[in-house]
């Protein structure tokens, strides 16, 4: 495992952007593991600086999102597909039919996900996956739990969790619950995890996750048995480590 660490969120960013182009600049054809919330922002904004730049070119690249809410309409500007087309797609080459998310409004989960699963599996699993954690220790909505599960799933999400995305809700009643996530599997079977983590709340479970034991109730944990992990932090993230 690899460990970045640095002084503020900009440089954080700037380092973990560099990862992913460095992956777009060797193998344009990859896919691509994209992660949503606060901390991927900036990167997503370097690497969109890079394609208006001319640097970097992603008509070749696929993309499949680690998550989705349920219940949440793609045009409703808290889901994760607005969140991607808002902050990334829309700003890039991205091909449509190359777009992969978690479809949140389906009345079929189980099948939804079997195809997602499938999905990942017939583009070669994902070559480069963004990852970030949460006070908790999920990865995606992976949340604590009694075992690790392989498979995307349908998953209420924990207290912590809601109450953490609450800020981006007119009010907690408006949380949604439930999401589907991508399973361990495909994560742990990626190429390279990129880890990206900032904030002093991040503290405990940047520890835990990386010089803890492997334990589902803290789900990002399992990435110590992961053969190429860069884990990308800011100084407040990484105090504890």
């Amino acid at each position: 495992m690899r460990i970045i660490i640095k002084d503020s969120y900009e440089e954080m960013s700037r380092a973990a952007a560099s990862v992913v182009r460095s992956q777009i600049l060797l193998h344009p054809d990859c896919v691509l593991g994209c992660a949503t919330g606060g901390t991927p922002l900036g990167m997503y904004r370097e690497l969109v600086k890079d394609y208006r730049s001319g640097e970097l070119g992603f008509s070749e690249t696929q993309f499949f999102n680690l998550d989705e809410y349920c219940g949440l309409d793609p045009s409703n500007d808290q889901s994760y597909v607005y969140y991607m087309k808002e902050n990334f797609f829309r700003h890039i080459n991205a091909q449509p039919g190359h777009i992969h998310i978690p479809d949140g409004m389906t009345q079929d989960v189980a099948e939804a996900c079997r195809r997602y699963d499938e999905s990942i599996s017939c583009h070669g699993g994902i070559d480069l996956q963004i990852l970030g954690i949460g006070v908790n220790g999920h990865i995606g909505f992976n949340e604590p739990s009694a075992c690790f599960y392989p498979n995307t799933h349908k998953v209420a999400l924990d207290a912590c969790t809601i109450e953490a995305n609450a800020r981006y809700f007119p009010s907690m009643e408006e949380v949604p619950t439930e999401a589907i996530t991508m399973g361990i599997r495909p994560i742990l079977q990626s190429g390279i995890l990129l880890l990206l983590a900032n904030g002093e709340n991040k503290a405990d479970a940047v520890f835990e996750a990386l010089r803890g034991p492997i334990d589902p109730q803290l789900p990002a944990s399992i990435l110590q048995l992961h053969p190429n992990v860069i884990a990308v932090m800011d100084r407040a993230a990484a105090q504890k480590l």
